[in-house]
């Protein structure tokens, strides 16, 4: 998951300034999963922030320029990572499509939305990445529509090690704007957690099933 480093703080530091992610380690947040977590991450906040849309979507095309080279095709992975890759597509002057996780129910049953060609070559676009399970079942659908998929591009990752190994396994490369660690870095340079905060964070991360807050006596 290679990335700038000046650009993967300056990306946490909008994140953590606008709130799109919260940490709080003495208060978590109760996942979908039933995972407790201190980290909530909502990227679809960036896009009540023009200057902060603006240098998200510059760096997902300096990304996408600098690891994959220029696609035929963006695809946004629904929902969150849709408006994204709406902003990216009309800045590279390129078509785009939506992958939901699964064909709809009613109508045509498309899972894809939009024209798609086999073999034209796509660059996935993605707002967060936790296990990765869900991001890459738009892959698998591209990959079935004939399309090549040269990689995937998220804003941010927690980094868990299941995530890696889902990627590695599905031949997907993904670079990220920033991630878990950079943010806590950031976190700490603005006093927005304090030192003794890290390592409970850290072991959430290391095992997020298993993780519960630290109790003081």
């Amino acid at each position: 998951m290679n990335y700038s480093f000046n650009s993967a703080h300056k990306v946490a530091e909008f994140l953590l300034q606008i709130k799109a992610i919260s940490l709080r380690p003495d208060q978590p947040y109760t996942w979908a999963s039933g995972w407790k977590s201190p980290i909530y991450c909502d990227n679809r906040k960036t896009l009540s922030y023009p200057r902060i849309r603006t240098f998200i979507r510059q760096e997902i095309v300096k990304t996408i320029d600098e690891n994959f080279g220029r696609p035929d095709l963006i695809a946004g992975v629904a929902t969150g990572g849709i408006a994204q890759a709406a902003l990216v597509a009309q800045e590279l002057g390129l078509p785009l499509v939506y992958v939901r996780p699964k064909p709809k129910d009613h109508g045509t049953q498309s899972q894809i939305e939009g024209v798609v060609e086999s073999g034209q070559s796509v660059i996935v676009i993605e707002d967060l990445v936790s296990t990765g399970q869900s991001s890459l079942l738009a892959v698998d659908a591209l990959r079935e529509s004939g399309c090549t998929v040269k990689g995937m591009v998220a804003l941010f990752s927690y980094g868990f090690d299941l995530a890696k190994k889902n990627f590695l396994e599905h031949k997907c490369p993904l670079v990220t704007l920033t991630d878990y660690g950079s943010v806590l870095e950031k976190a700490i340079e603005t006093n927005y957690i304090q030192d003794t905060d890290v390592e409970s964070l850290n072991d959430w991360r290391a095992n997020p099933s298993e993780w519960k807050p630290q109790t003081t006596s």
